[in-house]
């Protein structure tokens, strides 16, 4: 497996629209543009910061992983993904090592990014993502 970079950091908040006050009004950070990932069941908005990105992360229904997040933790750091070169490779090696795995196969995330999270007791408490994206 070969990590290319840090990929973006996941902030889990209540309203991206009281957050943005933050990264764009405060920080001068312009986002993206918005996107909703039903499957997730969260809405999301990137910011870039030089090679990686700030990712916000609103949940669209009580029931999904975001809304408990922060239900059960408050607002905050949800996870951090690193990019790699072959997600399905990545996936299978550290299955190989014994790492559990939340997602066995890669997924759609947002962006156009194929995702997959290891779960956060093989990880020192930190929910990792890896992504894997193509390059225009």
């Amino acid at each position: 497996m070969k990590v290319l970079k840090v990929d973006h950091i996941g902030i889990a908040v209540k309203s991206i629209d009281e957050a943005q006050k933050l990264y764009h009004d405060l920080l001068g950070l312009a986002d993206h543009g918005r996107e909703t990932v039903a499957e997730q069941k969260v809405t999301t908005a990137f910011f870039p910061v030089g090679d990686t990105e700030v990712e916000l992360l609103e949940a669209t229904d009580p029931d999904g992983p975001v809304a408990k997040f922060i239900e059960k933790k408050g607002q905050g750091v949800h996870h951090i993904a690193f990019r790699v070169d072959d997600l399905d490779a990545a996936l299978e090696e550290l299955k190989a090592q014994g790492v559990q795995l939340i997602d066995q196969t890669p997924r759609q995330g947002a962006g156009g990014a194929r995702i997959a999270f290891l779960h956060p007791k093989s990880t020192h408490g930190v929910l990792v993502e890896l992504c894997e994206r193509k390059e225009p």
